[in-house]
């Protein structure tokens, strides 16, 4: 993880950078490192070229929402100007679902210049791995499992509370195991949490190395997908296009309206997924059992829609089409 002091001193050899490249027609950013946007904005106009700001995450809306930043301190004004500033100087701004356009509209934003794209799968290395799930269930003792798995970020906008409150309670049923995959801030409290209870069915391990993605993601019976009921339109829930990739059934934890929701909602044939609000542990527990009953011993499938609407080859040309467009629209007006 990026400490404050990368962030400076990668927004300081940015700036040195800046000052000596040649005119551009387009300015595109995106939102990590905090102010990147700001500063693109302001080359963009010193170039009177056009700007498009690619919205990855909503700061500082997460960082308040999160805790981190009080709305009324000093720095979240600020960086609030600077967002503002962004917004409004963009000639296109990219939301990466619908919930995040809301938002950003929601500032004063015209509708008509924020579109819509996702960000897509990892279709070059993410794939469903036979060979590789069974080596990764066979390597941590999770043969004749059914694998409820959480694997990315731990951080306080995916709270873990309730799936962990569910492993308790399933604690008995030993044929159900939870496996944490991962890192974050939060990652230290999972394995805190984890040793202290001895519960054997609890497996926490690290990140897993890209070659062996495939194999780690593929080994899950139901994948984990955490969306906090404050962080709707200021995160995306990029995991999902991984695990449709590898033909996972999905567990949603989060707010009955998401992007998460609406994607499977609309999956024709039906993709097995069940979904409970934070806090309800009786429901997770219950659409627990359910996947582990309805998906014994059915073929894994990945969802035609994958590929039709979520995979590279369908939302890199969107993305380039928008940006060659503005690179017209600065050379007619010219």
């Amino acid at each position: 993880m990026a400490t404050g002091g990368g962030f400076c001193q990668f927004l300081f050899f940015g700036c040195l950078r800046l000052l000596f490249l040649p005119r551009h027609d387009v300015v595109v950013t995106l939102t990590t490192p905090p102010l990147i946007s700001f500063l693109g904005a302001w080359r963009a106009k010193l170039w009177r070229a056009r700007f498009c700001y690619w919205v990855m995450d909503f700061n500082p809306d997460e960082a308040i929402a999160a805790g981190w930043l009080r709305a009324d301190s000093f720095v979240a004004k600020f960086l609030e100007r600077l967002s503002r500033f962004s917004l409004h100087r963009a000639d296109s701004i990219i939301a990466l679902d619908r919930f995040m356009r809301d938002r950003i509209v929601a500032k004063h934003i015209e509708a008509k210049k924020v579109a819509v794209i996702p960000p897509w799968s990892q279709d070059g290395q993410i794939r469903f791995d036979a060979v590789g799930r069974e080596a990764f269930r066979v390597r941590h003792g999770l043969t004749g499992k059914f694998v409820v798995m959480y694997s990315g970020n731990h951080s306080p906008v995916h709270p873990l509370a309730t799936l962990t409150r569910a492993a308790e309670e399933l604690r008995e049923e030993t044929e159900i195991v939870f496996c944490f995959i991962g890192g974050g801030s939060e990652f230290a409290r999972i394995k805190k949490w984890a040793a202290e209870s001895q519960n054997p069915q609890v497996l926490c391990l690290p990140y897993q190395p890209l070659s062996e993605l495939s194999g780690s993601l593929s080994a899950a019976d139901a994948q984990v997908v955490v969306m906090g009921d404050a962080m709707l339109g200021l995160v995306h829930p990029c995991k999902i296009y991984n695990i449709l990739t590898v033909g996972a059934p999905v567990l949603y934890l989060g707010p009955v309206s998401s992007h998460v929701t609406e994607i499977l909602a609309d999956m024709q044939p039906r993709h097995p997924w069940g979904g409970a609000r934070h806090g309800d542990v009786g429901e997770l527990v219950r659409q627990i059992r359910r996947l582990r009953q309805e998906t014994a011993g059915h073929e894994r499938l990945v969802p035609a829609a994958v590929e039709l609407h979520y995979s590279q080859a369908a939302l890199l040309p969107r993305l380039v089409g928008l940006i060659e467009s503005k690179t017209a629209e600065f050379k007619v007006g010219k």
